[in-house]
């Protein structure tokens, strides 16, 4: 082995100590920059705007790829038949012919490159003057073919460089509105669904995107307030029956009671006990309903809404409340059990929430089930909330009959379990409801049921 250049070998150590400063691992710093090229390049190489990109930096070169040929291929056509007619008109061959035989070191420098420039003889039947034009004609295209095509191969790779940056910023602006959804979806929680995108932009596929998911987030922020307001309100209802319950016992109890004392303090107590049996089970029929029908069959709504109306004849009676029935043949496929629920709580609501010498109209038919009682005024805006759990008119008494307000959530929850719409409004004479059902896939068939 060759000495260094002081004369000595390097020693082992210092060898093995060079060696191990050029394998040294890098420093912190330094790995984190190679954490960040290495996520801006797993950036450049994945995703959306990485492929369009590349679709629209190929097209975008494709299409200058292709100009330039078909220019080259046009120029070239007709560069020779330019180049011609141009010598021509400027050195006619006539001219040539009179040119002085003078040798090439005296002749004039004008005539010196229109000469001959090869010795050998001119072909038969060509006028020398034709041949130098030629022959400069060629030499002119060469030269300039040579040209356009260098100029042209250069433009084309600073265009492919432009279209491939023109291409990464248009895929950026094209899927910006998809990175603000999708920064809007990954910060919504339960505490923050009044967010919205709002997208500014022109109508477009991705305009209609952002307001479809706004849509979304509105339909989500609705549902989850009405399940905190359902959850607050079974709460307050069944914490009152308790509460009731535990003040009866307490206050009513209290001390030596007589007999008839106690009766009183019993009688409550089952009556609360009732209104929070009712309750629960107003609230596991909603339960069931959410689940769907396993079974269905054709049933006879017309027959159940007699059966409804006479099962409250006394009670409508009591009330001094009359009730029309014009029970034309429907019959749809569900559950007996609950569509007789759903007659008993349209025709039980219409006779209790209702006046003095008030009405009540029951029709069924192809078109569904309708049911309007006259009674206290309401409110437009009032209607929609009244399909919500433990929503009533007004505030409760706990009077004997007066319910738990679940009777339109059942009515609703029943009709979406068959497939059915219901909607109610409020009368604009004599007050009161009007609540429709419509069924879809239900028939008509045989003969109407009148009473009153």
């Amino acid at each position: 082995m060759k000495a260094g250049a002081g004369g000595r070998e390097p020693s082992p150590g210092t060898r093995a100590g060079r060696s191990t400063a050029r394998t040294r691992t890098p420093g912190p710093g330094r790995s984190a920059a190679a954490r960040r090229i290495a996520a801006t390049a797993r950036r450049l190489t994945g995703g959306e705007r990485a492929r369009l990109t590349a679709l629209y930096g190929g097209l975008l070169l494709l299409a200058g790829a292709l100009l330039t040929g078909v220019v080259y291929f046009l120029v070239k056509e007709g560069l020779y038949a330019s180049i011609s007619v141009a010598m021509t008109t400027a050195v006619p061959a006539q001219r040539l012919d009179t040119v002085p035989a003078t040798p090439r070191s005296t002749a004039s420098p004008l005539w010196e490159y229109a000469l001959p420039t090869s010795p050998g003889p001119v072909p038969p039947g060509v006028a020398p003057g034709v041949a130098i034009t030629r022959t400069l004609s060629d030499a002119a295209e060469s030269a300039a073919l040579e040209r356009l095509l260098t100029v042209s191969l250069i433009v084309l790779a600073v265009y492919a460089v432009v279209s491939v940056v023109l291409a990464w910023w248009m895929a950026g602006r094209v899927l910006r509105p998809v990175a603000v959804i999708t920064d809007t979806a990954r910060r919504l929680s339960g505490e923050n669904l009044h967010e919205r995108i709002a997208l500014d932009g022109p109508p477009g596929e991705l305009k209609h995107l952002a307001d479809t998911f706004d849509d979304m987030l509105g339909r989500m922020e609705r549902l989850v307030s009405s399940q905190q307001r359902f959850a607050a309100n079974a709460a307050h209802e069944l914490r009152t029956a308790l509460a009731v319950q535990r003040a009866a016992a307490e206050i009513g109890l209290a001390g030596e009671p007589d007999a008839q004392r106690v009766a009183r303090i019993r009688g409550k107590l089952l009556e609360v006990a009732d209104d929070s049996e009712r309750t629960i089970d107003g609230l596991l029929l909603l339960a069931a309903c959410d689940q769907g029908l396993r079974e269905r069959r054709p049933v006879a709504v017309h027959e159940l809404a007699r059966k409804a109306v006479e099962a409250l004849a006394s009670e409508a009676e009591a009330r001094a409340v009359t009730v029309a029935v014009d029970a034309r043949p429907l019959t749809v496929p569900g559950d007996t059990v609950l569509l007789d629920r759903l007659l008993h709580n349209l025709v039980g609501n219409a006779v209790r929430h209702n006046v003095a010498g008030g009405r009540v109209r029951v029709r069924t038919g192809p078109d569904g089930i309708e049911v309007a009682n006259t009674g206290p005024a309401i409110p437009p805006d009032v209607v929609p909330l009244l399909f919500e759990p433990f929503r009533r008119l007004t505030e409760r008494t706990h009077a004997p009959g007066e319910g738990v307000g679940l009777g339109l959530s059942i009515v609703e929850s029943i009709a979406r379990a068959h497939g059915a719409t219901a909607e109610a409004f409020a009368n604009t004479q004599g007050g009161g409801l009007t609540v429709r059902v419509h069924f879809t896939g239900a028939r008509g068939g045989g003969h109407a049921v009148r009473a009153s």
